[in-house]
């Protein structure tokens, strides 16, 4: 069996946007066509769902029967993306602890990923304080996802690299701000970034999205992409890369497609 790998998302403190990061990463895997499955912790009834259906699964991380369904099946897709609910980042980390999954990862069974979204305050800070002991076997992203016009921690660089450096080889991720009116549309769409790029409904029906909206979306991924490939986030996963599956290929072609695209532009 593969070794697998799993990538957890999330944060302490709500409204970060970490749901939006889980939909790029999704998109970004799939575009190199890795097999990934997500499980979306927001029960009963889940954000992450909603734009990536097909690989999505709504559970509640809190209960047993639920970490089962994830952490006994990790051999079903190469990537299991977690996207953890608003304030749950510190217990279910805990709870990996407990049974066992982190000693795993300390033994090379499984590889960790954990992308810890960041407030703007000095309180996002002190979860680092909190969260650090649980991924010293794993890769720890520090991601700043500049959903709004936020400034993010406005204060001396001491204190902020004081913070920074409590974690061994953690490394940051930014999130660059999407225009508000292409992300509204998106939102409206339900579906992934890609497959509004591409125009494209769901099940892949013909779209009539705006050009320009596009065009912005399709900017904005190829940034963000470019800067996973910039930390090298697909080292998480083993160099071979087993081909997408049929279904996928259409929608890791064109999201291939989309990141050239991107990277001409930028």
């Amino acid at each position: 069996m593969a070794k697998p790998t799993v990538i957890i998302v999330g944060a302490d403190k709500g409204g970060v946007g970490k749901t939006t990061v889980s939909r790029t990463m999704l998109d970004y895997f799939s575009a190199k066509g890795v097999p990934i499955r997500a499980f979306d912790t927001e029960s009963p009834k889940g954000t992450l769902k909603r734009f990536h259906p097909d690989v999505t699964e709504v559970v509640d991380v809190t209960q047993v029967p639920d970490q089962m369904k994830i952490f006994d099946t990790l051999s079903d897709a190469k990537v299991t993306l977690i996207d953890v609910r608003a304030g749950l980042l510190s217990t279910t980390l805990a709870a990996l602890r407990d049974i066992g999954f982190l000693e795993a990862v300390k033994r090379g069974q499984i590889t960790l990923g954990v992308a810890h979204i960041l407030g703007s305050s000095i309180a996002s800070l002190n979860e680092i304080a909190d969260i650090a002991p649980f991924v010293a076997d794993g890769k720890y992203y520090l991601v700043k996802n500049f959903i709004n016009e936020t400034s993010f921690f406005d204060w001396d660089q001491t204190t902020y690299d004081s913070y920074f450096k409590k974690i061994k080889d953690a490394v940051e991720i930014t999130i660059p701000k999407l225009n508000e009116m292409a992300y509204e549309q998106v939102e409206l769409a339900s579906v992934p970034f890609v497959t509004f790029v591409a125009n494209k409904g769901a099940h892949d029906a013909p779209a009539n999205y705006s050009f320009v909206l596009r065009g912005y979306v399709r900017h904005w991924l190829g940034n963000v992409w470019n800067e996973y490939d910039r930390v090298k986030l697909g080292e998480l996963v083993s160099p071979s890369i087993t081909p997408a599956a049929k279904g996928e290929k259409g929608l890791a072609n064109r999201a291939a497609a989309i990141h050239e695209q991107a990277r001409e532009r930028t």
